[in-house]
């Protein structure tokens, strides 16, 4: 089994589309699964991943091409635990789409993004980030 771990964030397109990579990537099929991850900021009412529509969106689509789906969620520091997510399932590969920021959003906040991919041991897939939103820093 193919483990994939999709750090699902709240837009809902950006998680359609990190669902269409993955099942357009070569060999995906029954023998792949995808662990849906989402980070919980601020989750006072103790909200599920499975409430996430973002999350439900790319569960959808992957399900529609047979791909098997899991779930995992956390609440706190977001790089931390896309990192101890991926060892607990032993994911073969990360799938992350960083939101849009500018150069000065990045060094004032940090990127959760940059945080994985110098933390991480296995390897990683990085879909482009798309044009920033207003208020996405």
């Amino acid at each position: 089994m193919y483990r994939i771990l999709a750090a699902i964030g709240d837009d809902e397109e950006r998680a359609l589309e990190q669902a269409r990579t993955i099942t357009g990537l070569p060999g995906v099929g029954p023998e792949v699964s995808v662990t849906l991850f989402h980070d919980f900021t601020d989750n006072p009412e103790g909200a599920s991943v499975h409430q996430v529509a973002a999350v439900r969106r790319a569960a959808e689509h992957l399900e529609d091409e047979g791909v098997e789906v899991g779930y995992a969620e956390s609440s706190g520091a977001p790089a931390e635990a896309i990192l101890e997510t991926a060892a607990d399932i032993d994911a073969d590969l990360l799938c992350l789409a960083p939101r849009g920021r500018s150069p000065t959003g990045k060094a004032l906040f940090g990127s959760v993004t940059q945080q994985v991919l110098l933390e991480a041991t296995r390897p990683a897939l990085v879909l482009g980030a798309g044009r920033e939103k207003p208020g996405s820093d």
